[in-house]
């Protein structure tokens, strides 16, 4: 029950990042919940494998670039599906900032 609720969560984080930010469009409920469940398995799976190749780069930037991997991961996820656009790369830098945040803030209303 409690991953339902998260994945509920962060589908509206979602929504409120598309609503803050004009370069990023959701566009129904039914989208963000389908673009939230595909950011979350590109997170569990694909990211992880990125982060091993990319740890030099990774090392050398003291971990800066891990912010440029989550936004590749966040603009091919809007390039993958149809009602999630990303309009660019800084579009989605911003994007998955601001949906790091919003959905870190609503974990921690679940989890406290």
């Amino acid at each position: 029950m409690e991953i339902i609720l998260v994945w509920i969560l962060n589908a509206v984080a979602l929504l409120i990042v598309a609503y803050i930010l004009p370069g990023i469009n959701v566009s129904s409920f039914g989208s963000a919940l389908i673009a939230a469940l595909v950011l979350g398995l590109l997170n569990t799976l694909v990211k992880p494998v990125l982060i091993l190749l990319t740890l030099p780069i990774t090392i050398v930037t003291l971990g800066l670039f891990l912010l440029v991997l989550n936004a590749l991961v966040f603009w091919f996820a809007g390039s993958i599906l149809k009602g999630f656009q990303v309009s660019g790369f800084w579009w989605a830098l911003l994007g998955a900032f601001v949906y790091s945040v919003v959905s870190g803030l609503f974990s921690r209303l679940i989890y406290r």
